[in-house]
């Protein structure tokens, strides 16, 4: 039942800004009330948030200015990384940006902890915002950030994976944390981003890599170039024939991730309405197999 919900466009989206929202909240209810920091893109700008209002002598503003810094570093990120994403999954991620700065920027924090605990208020800030995430990515979107650089450089050729970046990111984030404010607080904070790891990995459910066998009998030499050029893919053919007509069809076998296949079964429905195919989600794919976000 839910798979099958989950195929119509508007309504993966629709999920994904409820995603958006969850994560919000789990932010700014257990985390910003205890002066700790996620971690990723929006970490850097919470971070930078309390420097500069620090530096300027203001306590509070009515909203919170890391959702509003990190829509700002978003735009050029995404503009960047624009090529290296489908048309509909860049577009997902522009809104998806766009929910995450207004949630997190106008959901109010309470003066006071709701949790007086530190390490339960970590739990219950990781696991809600990385529940809200791990939905985010299950409806084939991305909130931008560090992802968007990732696939960036990426397609550029570095020599490390979009995991790794984010790692590496973290750590410089939490050294920062340590060295500007205290111990505690960039312990507190990293216990925080690893619980939300964990919740990620278990909202997360959709497998990342995909085989796409696609049985047509139009010769559409479009849809080989959009497969290479657009979706950076290879593609396997086979020349068959069917039992009952004893006609000739063609079959092309794609591996690619669940962000690329709704921009595949458009493409496919321009180039043959008639055409039909096969998903096989969780298939083992190694050697020359390039992984990224979309």
């Amino acid at each position: 039942m839910l798979k099958s919900t989950m195929k119509a466009g508007w309504v993966r989206l629709a999920l994904a800004v409820l995603g958006s929202l969850i994560y919000a909240l789990g932010i700014n209810l257990f985390v910003t009330p205890l002066g700790l920091y996620t971690g990723g893109l929006m970490g850097f700008c919470q971070l930078l948030r309390t420097v500069v209002l620090s530096a300027l002598g203001v306590t509070s503003l009515p909203f919170d200015l890391a959702g509003v810094i990190f829509y700002a570093i978003n735009i050029p990120l995404l503009a960047i990384a624009w090529k290296s994403m489908g048309p509909i999954f860049f577009r997902n991620t522009v809104i998806c940006a766009t929910t995450y700065t207004l949630f997190v920027s106008l959901v109010p924090a309470p003066a006071q902890p709701l949790v007086d605990d530190v390490l339960t208020s970590c739990l219950l800030g990781g696991v809600i915002s990385g529940v809200g995430t791990g939905l985010v990515l299950t409806c084939g979107c991305s909130g931008g950030g560090l992802d968007a650089l990732g696939l960036h450089l990426s397609r550029k050729g570095a020599r490390f994976t979009i995991g790794q970046f984010n790692l590496v990111f973290n750590a410089v984030l939490f050294l920062l944390c340590g060295l500007l404010f205290d111990v505690p607080t960039m312990i507190y904070s990293i216990l925080n981003t690893i619980f939300q790891a964990m919740a990620i990995d278990r909202a997360h459910q959709q497998s990342v890599n995909v085989q796409m066998l696609i049985f047509t009998k139009a010769e559409s030499p479009d849809l080989d170039r959009f497969i290479l050029d657009n979706l950076h893919r290879g593609i396997t053919r086979w020349e068959g024939k069917g039992v009952y007509t004893g006609e000739d069809t063609h079959i092309l076998c794609v591996c690619l991730n669940k962000y690329q296949v709704e921009d595949l079964q458009q493409e496919l429905l321009k180039a043959d309405p008639k055409a039909f195919f096969i998903i096989q989600e969780g298939v083992h794919i190694s050697s020359n197999f390039e992984r990224r976000l979309n």
